[in-house]
């Protein structure tokens, strides 16, 4: 049997169970925080040290192998996305439900505080503040590992890569793209607010971050009298334009990965692959990420199974466009799989452009003689 909580979502009670387990854990973990933690913005900080360092360990590609057996990345990504959704709106139920007073006294009191004590609304504010904070950041854990990208939460960039994935979605996106077409109007203009201000991805500390998502938190709670249905709709609709996002990004690398691993496997020229990879990367003059990236796993790749350094190429500043068509004329044999690189190479960031063209026509000429 099943209980039905306010607003649209119904949850059996394993997920209303699991969800307020981990509410009472975060209790825990807030009673623990000053009123310097949560006004500086140092909550963040601390959180991200509990939220990941236990549970990447158990969050494994074995993990999500063994339980969705069978099924490829995007069905299981987007089962995650799912099941964040339903618990992000679960506890939205459960935090309107029992919050009382208005946010802005509510946080306003945290300036009469000492130090060393938060008042109770604030904790009880925290509480969903670190829970939905926590699920998102998880969420693109769990993403990216699904697509088997590495990611080391101690590895301080790479922390700060999940931070800004969770997290970065640039202001007015949101409303941009196809996420909140079917969204209510009142959610839809709460949205609005929620992705204003500041590209979470410009973040110079942790710390910026949480005062960040403690400032977009109060919209949820600032309209009187539909504060349950309303940070039901907002906790989920938001945890699935997080997920969605990082699966965009996620899922791109994983694809720039596989065409490595591709023109790799294929090459019979690993060598002259890069030279040419890396002529046409530069052919207008500009570097994309994806570019860099692929640029990034070809030489890793050439490295690890065909044992090609190439420490020439590592210490070039402007490439030759003569040493390069010098390697393709005196490189014996079918270079059918150079060429097959390079288009693949170009058209790895878009549609090919007038000097990748350019390049190529000039390759695919040499390689026919």
């Amino acid at each position: 049997m099943t209980k039905e909580l306010p607003g649209p979502v119904n949850d059996d009670d394993s997920d209303r169970e699991a969800v307020e387990q981990e509410r009472a854990r975060l209790r825990e973990f807030v009673k623990g925080l000053s009123a310097d933690d949560i006004k500086s913005g140092g909550w963040f900080t601390k959180l991200c040290t509990q939220a990941l360092r236990s549970y990447t360990e158990n969050a494994t590609w074995e993990y999500f192998k063994q339980k969705y057996e069978g099924m490829p990345a995007d069905g299981i990504v987007e089962q995650q996305i799912k099941l964040a959704a339903k618990y992000a709106a679960i506890e939205g139920g459960i935090s309107s439900s029992v919050y009382a007073g208005t946010i802005a006294a509510t946080i306003g009191s945290l300036g009469g505080a000492s130090p060393a004590t938060v008042p109770a609304g604030v904790v009880t504010f925290m509480v969903d503040l670190t829970y939905i904070s926590q699920l998102q950041m998880r969420l693109a854990h769990d993403i990216a590992v699904i697509y088997q990208i590495p990611l080391d939460v101690n590895d301080p960039e790479d922390m700060l890569k999940l931070i800004r994935v969770a997290f970065g979605i640039k202001a007015g996106e949101a409303v941009r793209s196809g996420v909140t077409k079917f969204v209510p109007g009142l959610v839809r203009q709460v949205l609005k607010k929620y992705y204003s201000g500041p590209v979470l991805a410009a973040a110079k500390s942790l710390s910026f971050v949480g005062k960040h998502l403690l400032q977009r938190n109060i919209i949820k709670f600032a309209i009187p009298g539909i504060g349950v249905p309303l940070t039901i709709l907002v906790n989920r609709y938001t945890t699935v334009i997080a997920g969605r996002h990082a699966r965009s990004v996620f899922r791109d690398e994983a694809r720039v990965i596989e065409l490595a691993d591709t023109l790799i496997r294929r090459t019979q020229h690993p060598q002259l692959l890069l030279w040419v990879a890396w002529l046409v990367i530069n052919a207008d003059g500009k570097i994309a990420d994806t570019e860099r990236l692929l640029f990034q796993q070809l030489t890793r790749l050439a490295r690890e199974r065909h044992q090609v350094s190439d420490e020439h190429l590592a210490n070039v500043i402007e490439i030759d466009l003569d040493e390069v068509w010098h390697r393709v004329d005196a490189e014996p044999g079918d270079l059918n799989d150079v060429v097959y690189a390079a288009e693949q190479v170009a058209a790895v960031d878009g549609d090919l452009n007038t000097q990748e063209k350019a390049v190529i026509a000039k390759l695919r000429d040499r390689c026919q003689h």
